[in-house]
């Protein structure tokens, strides 16, 4: 009796076997396509953005023709110059644990976490690496993402740009033009009238709201 129930067993197995082999070759198939759809994709964001077989020349002239914004403000920062240099030891006494995360090390906070992220009344948000002056609450809005956005920074020259791959993506970082402090990124799903979204730490900012001095710990910065 135990022998016939082995061989039911064992005949029965073997009748799944073509409809496990139809499973198996099914997701075989969808796997490939979208392995395929996702090179697709990968290859024509390079084409886009100024992919990786450009040089970072190439792909900073490609990125100055999308945007008015961006023209001469993109660099190589690798080897860009800042009006204020500091050595890393001066950069851990000045900011503290958090705010050298972000600013120097190029880390990001946690989304919805900004004490600059409901900010509406009217001021000046200011670099909280250089002290200098870079977004105004008039060009704040909530873009839903949990950091603060804005779609213009105060002028042109305020800030600089470099191309960030990390992340296994092509994103446009945004730093203050006097120190190179990380910002955060931009992206061009912004509204009215650039188009742009400066998605910023709140952590790379100081704000000041109008008719109010500018605090001690902001101006020793600028020097």
């Amino acid at each position: 009796m135990q022998k016939t129930q082995h061989v039911f067993n064992s005949t029965r197995c073997i009748q799944w076997l073509p409809l496990l082999f139809v499973f198996l070759l099914f997701i075989g198939v969808h796997a490939i396509t979208y392995a395929e759809g996702e090179q697709e994709l990968l290859q024509q964001e390079r084409i886009n953005l100024g992919g990786n077989s450009m040089s970072k020349v190439s792909q900073l002239a490609e990125y100055e023709k999308k945007h008015p914004l961006f023209k001469g403000r993109l660099v190589a920062e690798d080897s860009q110059e800042f009006p204020i240099v500091r050595a890393d030891d001066e950069w851990k006494q000045l900011l503290d644990e958090q705010r050298y995360h972000v600013l120097r090390k190029k880390g990001t906070e946690r989304a919805f976490t900004g004490e600059l992220l409901d900010i509406k009344v009217a001021g000046t948000f200011y670099s909280a690496s250089s002290g200098q002056p870079l977004f105004r609450t008039e060009t704040k809005y909530d873009s839903g993402t949990g950091w603060p956005s804005f779609y213009e920074p105060v002028s042109a020259d305020a800030v600089v740009y470099a191309i960030d791959k990390s992340l296994f993506s092509t994103r446009i970082e945004v730093m203050d033009s006097n120190s190179g402090g990380h910002l955060g990124h931009v992206f061009f799903d912004g509204p009215a009238p650039t188009g742009l979204r400066y998605c910023m730490n709140s952590l790379s900012l100081y704000f000041v709201p109008d008719g109010e001095d500018i605090p001690e710990h902001i101006t020793r910065l600028q020097s």
